[in-house]
């Protein structure tokens, strides 16, 4: 009986250790009607191959009036995805067609989620990387550094 509850209680830490392992690589981050996110700061151990971001909206208006996206680039590509998300348009959730976008989830509303699984494979520890809320008017408030940390 001692040596089936030892075995039970290795199998419990396995597979608790892959669990563990596997939310390192899941994000989530919330944006409310004050035009705020909840993080300033983003990380995932250089381990990860890809990354699941979920986005939630906290507020009650809707993605029309206070709508709230998270986009990933380099730090030094932001102003020129910013400067084209109003010409994007929210028919292209505010996102340009730009290999400068790293990642980008659509616009949501208050009370809304949506969540969008990318690779980081390519992505340098050494680069300085940031996310931001690219909706009109949000991208200098919103914003937060993201980190591959090796």
């Amino acid at each position: 009986m001692r040596l089936l509850s030892i075995s039970l209680a290795g199998i419990a830490l396995l597979f608790g250790s892959a669990s563990a392992q596997a939310n390192e690589c899941e994000l989530t981050i919330s944006g409310n009607d004050a035009m705020q996110f909840d993080k300033k700061e983003l990380s995932v151990p250089a381990s990860c191959e890809e990354v699941t971001l979920n986005l939630e909206h906290s507020g009650k208006l809707a993605a029309k009036v206070m709508g709230h996206n998270w986009v990933l680039s380099k730090a030094s590509d932001k102003n020129a995805i910013t400067g084209a998300a109003v010409a994007a348009g929210m028919d292209n959730q505010y996102v340009p067609d730009s290999d400068k976008v790293i990642a980008a989830t659509d616009v949501i509303g208050g009370g809304e989620s949506t969540s969008i699984t990318f690779s980081v494979a390519d992505l340098d520890a050494d680069e300085d990387y940031v996310f931001f809320c690219s909706f009109p008017g949000h991208w200098n408030i919103m914003t937060g550094s993201f980190k591959i940390k090796a």
